[in-house]
């Protein structure tokens, strides 16, 4: 009668196998210090098993060699706005909205009209406007003839002096005046239609946005009465977005501005960026220091206020090393397949500090040996099957 085997058992006697191997002749050493240590010297004597054609063609080797291990620190950290590119919208008169044009959720260009507003205010400066413009102009005019009449020796220098002073004072309030009416929307097309008399009565102050982006607050309706620094919308650009975490004092200090971080959302690609500011004063609290990340997000990736994990790399010199991915654990002993002339053998290893994808060697290996990096599941489920049936046979 056949016996079964199970996964248990497969443990058990792959156990069995390593603990034989490693001792040799010396059945007296106990068998906890054996399998889970590397003799200091000499290499343990290990089978070599042979793999069918299928599993080698998924394995693919790598030669242990020198390679930079980092120190990788990591922090939770949290997405937030590029107050930058944060606009908050006021009205800079009292009036009334007459008209919006648009809406939450809206994408908006630099300079696109938000809302006109109706005010008596602001009818009374263009007002003013047309008033001081007709003022430069009798005075310019009076201080030209002036300066042609001096040359002539007609009029005298006072009279040359207090024209120019006369037409410079008018000029400095009729920009003043300018300048106000294009801050509040007009172009300098429509203030020309001003000065050429094709305009309508009653004039509106027109809400522009100052950036591009989108309209995350709205707290106006049509008709609503609107007062000086009432924030009427808010528009934000997620484009770029900023992302802060805490370090501790020691870690902080190993870091600089420059320094590229990544950014890990969870459930999303990681992004890498730049570290842009570090705080010059450490959290009364927690004693950390706050640093901050600036990330480009044109695909909207990332959202502000999401949580996620900030994680930096702390360069070190080359060390001997592998990749994780070689690294494999059989019946409590961390190991790896390296490959050999007649087939691949799984050889004990202690590993050391692990980052970047790479882990370091601090026994167990040499430069140039070659160790399996790819299809190391596939060989351990045909070592555990070499060791079953070797214990079914026995």
């Amino acid at each position: 009668m056949r016996t079964r085997w199970t996964a248990q058992t497969g443990s058990c006697v792959l156990a069995l196998f390593l603990f034989v191997t490693a001792c040799g002749d010396r059945s007296s050493e106990p068998a906890s210090s054996v399998a889970k240590t590397i003799p200091q010297s000499g290499a343990p004597r290990i089978s070599i098993i042979q793999a069918p054609a299928a599993v080698r063609d998924r394995v693919r080797i790598d030669r242990v060699a020198a390679q930079v291990v980092p120190e990788v620190v990591t922090a939770p950290g949290e997405v937030a706005l590029d107050l930058k590119q944060v606009a908050q919208i006021t009205s800079r008169i009292e009036g009334q909205v007459v008209k919006i044009h648009v809406q939450l959720g809206d994408r908006v260009k630099s300079g696109q009209p938000l809302a006109a507003i109706g005010s008596l205010q602001f009818d009374q400066l263009v007002e003013e406007y047309l008033v001081s413009k007709a003022q430069v102009d009798v005075a310019e005019n009076s201080f030209r003839r002036t300066e042609k009449l001096r040359a002539e020796d007609i009029v005298s220098e006072r009279k040359l002096i207090e024209d120019k002073g006369r037409y410079l004072e008018t000029k400095a309030k009729f920009q003043h005046v300018r300048e106000k009416l294009l801050n509040m929307g007009m172009t300098a097309d429509e203030l020309h239609q001003l000065e050429h008399g094709s305009h309508m009565e009653g004039h509106r102050y027109t809400l522009i946005s100052p950036i591009a982006g989108t309209v995350v607050a709205q707290h106006i309706v049509r008709g609503q009465g609107v007062a000086p620094g009432k924030e009427l919308f808010e528009i934000v650009d997620t484009s770029w977005v900023w992302v802060f975490a805490n370090l501790s004092i020691e870690q902080a200090r190993k870091f600089k501005e420059g320094d590229v971080g990544t950014i890990l959302p969870k459930g999303g690609e990681p992004v890498t960026a730049p570290l842009t500011y570090l705080a010059p004063v450490a959290d009364e609290s927690t004693r950390t220091i706050r640093v901050r990340f600036e990330v480009a997000n044109q695909q909207q990736r990332l959202k502000p206020r999401e949580y996620v994990d900030v994680q930096l790399l702390i360069p070190s010199p080359p060390t001997l090393a592998i990749p994780v991915s070689a690294v494999t654990t059989a019946d409590n002993v961390r190991g790896v397949f390296v490959q050999r002339e007649t087939g691949y053998a799984f050889v004990p290893i202690e590993v050391g500090r692990e980052g970047g994808g790479w882990v370091e060697v601090r026994k167990g290996l040499t430069a140039g040996e070659q160790v399996v990096v790819d299809g190391v599941f596939d060989l351990k489920n045909v070592l555990l099957k070499e060791h079953i049936e070797s214990g079914e046979g026995g």
